[in-house]
């Protein structure tokens, strides 16, 4: 990567500074999610420490209670955080509830401009309305749903001769979600070194949100689509097409012959504990854990490999992850928690925040000659933030994704119904709950 965006700059510095020496010292808060990105925010923030004189405190809450833990703290107007990096699914209800400070005075007066961050990730975590120059968050982490494969695996000569009996091409990296099936079946209960192994690790827990940001890989690729792209909220057909359909009846045969056997239940943890222990050939997950596989004893050092999620019949997309990070409304430091904004806003603190494992939305960071280069799954998250989509950031999105939850475990997991009656009762619950914010 370029030296420029490698050192800290002086200039840096200095803006940091100046706003400090404005301020009194303050201890900040900062929420979000327990996982191995905050323990590389701890680090990075010692920079800011250094440089503003403040102290920064972190409240870091695991992923399956993060969503009720912080929306209950900030619907009940509490001055626990500072600092909230939020789900983009929250950005809807972080605006229009006052949850979060609107940051477009701030960053004209700063010079932070949006142009300069990945556009997906502003759409995703900054706007609302959506497709609007309306700002509640800067892009803090940069994530996506890809894949990570057991290379050393699809490399043996042996099982080389026949996946391409089998299936007359090579085994590698799948370009459509068929293939992508059919190579974990190949791999299903099949005898790798003296263990058996299975497919593929998908989401597919209940509780949170799990198995809606595994199918949405699926649907996504096969027609579906949240609403009438010409008449927002209207969702029979579109929702429930002939193409969602396949998409979703694809996702339960992915499930029903090329999992591991007791995975009715899994989420981010369990697929990384799966493809770490050799349990499986392939897993999807979001990117934040590729730096842990490249790390790992078991499974890093050359013996993994990361694509994107493949094309289905209807084109290729992938679920969005990440967040953005906002000043909450509550906090009686806002002031000293703007400037956090503005420090890790700064280029070169982006470029430290991918070094140590963040996943940078700056275009300067990510469009470094270096960066395809910087590390082995860099170009995969390059090519997977380009494909992103994302699910509702509503004001009631707790409310749309509980009932995605249920509707799509019933059928996936617990075999009930058909494809088409799940997707045709969740456009019904759908608009029920689009009716109860009066937007029907």
């Amino acid at each position: 990567m370029k030296r420029s965006l490698m050192t800290t700059t002086a200039a840096g510095a200095l803006a940091v500074a100046s706003l400090a020496s404005a301020a009194q010292a303050e201890t900040l808060t900062l929420c979000w999610a327990a996982w191995d990105p905050a323990n590389a925010l701890i680090e990075l923030s010692k920079d800011f420490e250094a440089q503003s004189g403040h102290t920064m405190r972190f409240e870091f809450v695991p992923w399956t209670s993060f969503a009720d833990r912080m929306l209950n703290e900030l619907n009940s107007g509490g001055q626990l955080c500072d600092l909230m990096i939020g789900d983009s699914q929250w950005i809807g209800g972080g605006a229009e509830n006052g949850h979060y400070v609107k940051l477009n005075d701030f960053f004209d007066a700063n010079g932070i401009s949006m142009d300069d961050f990945i556009p997906a990730t502003v759409t995703g975590y900054s706007e609302w309305p959506k497709n609007t120059p309306n700002y509640w968050a800067l892009p803090a982490f940069g994530d996506v749903v890809g894949w990570t494969y057991r290379k050393d695996w699809f490399e043996r000569p042996e099982l080389q001769a026949e996946f391409q009996e089998t299936y007359g091409r090579a085994l590698d990296v799948p370009a459509t979600l068929e293939e992508l099936k059919e190579i974990a079946q190949f791999f299903q209960g099949r005898d790798i070194d003296g263990t058996t192994v299975y497919g593929a690790a998908i989401y597919t827990e209940r509780g949170s949100e799990g198995i809606t940001m595994g199918v949405t890989n699926a649907l996504y690729n096969y027609g579906f689509l949240y609403e009438n792209p010409d008449q927002p909220y209207d969702l029979d057909g579109f929702v429930n097409s002939a193409g969602a359909v396949a998409g979703l009846e694809f996702y339960k045969e992915l499930y029903d012959t090329a999992t591991p056997p007791g995975s009715s239940n899994w989420y981010m943890g369990e697929n990384i504990d799966a493809y770490r222990s050799g349990q499986v050939a392939m897993q999807m997950n979001f990117a934040f854990i590729w730096p842990g596989v490249e790390a790992d004893e078991n499974v890093g050092g050359g013996r993994s490999g990361y694509f994107p999620n493949p094309a289905g019949p209807a084109g290729q997309f992938a679920q969005l992850g990440g967040q953005g990070i906002s000043v909450v409304a509550y906090s009686t430091k806002q002031d000293a928690a703007l400037e956090y904004i503005q420090w890790f806003a700064q280029p070169e603190i982006q470029a430290k925040w991918w070094e140590l494992g963040g996943y940078s939305a700056l275009s300067a960071v990510v469009e470094d000659p270096g960066f395809a280069t910087s590390q082995p799954y860099a170009q995969t998250f390059l090519d997977s933030m380009a494909i992103v989509k994302d699910f509702w950031a509503e004001p009631a999105y707790a409310d749309l994704l509980l009932t995605m939850q249920n509707r799509i475990h019933n059928y996936v997991v617990a075999g009930q119904g058909t494809a088409q009656e799940a997707l045709d009762g969740l456009v019904a619950d759908w608009i029920e709950i689009f009716e109860d914010e009066g937007k029907l």
